[in-house]
């Protein structure tokens, strides 16, 4: 690695730092931290297990409460919520594992 690109690399480096401490000063968060809350929602024609922020489903199930119960697996393991929709789309209920 020449000199000039050390030097642009440590310029670099320094002004994320500067931005990152700016921001924390001023009450942000940095770090981007993953959500692991699990939507329990209407697919195709029956439900599915999906986690937020997720276009994929992690799991199809014939019936609304199987799809509940793998919902609430996964949530107590990375201690997050479930969130159960209506046929419609509309929020039934949430159940909560997080550390609140």
């Amino acid at each position: 690695m020449s000199e000039d690109q050390q030097k642009r690399n440590a310029l670099i480096k320094g002004l994320q730092q500067l931005i990152e401490a700016i921001l924390k000063a001023l009450g942000y968060d940095t770090k981007r931290k993953r959500t692991w809350h699990q939507h329990v929602v209407p697919y195709q024609d029956d439900w599915a297990v999906r986690r937020e922020g997720n276009k994929r489903i992690t799991s199809k199930h014939r019936k609304q409460s199987t799809a509940i119960n793998k919902a609430k697996v996964l949530a107590k393991r990375y201690k997050a919520d479930v969130i159960i929709h209506r046929e419609n789309g509309g929020i039934r209920d949430r159940i909560s594992y997080g550390e609140d």
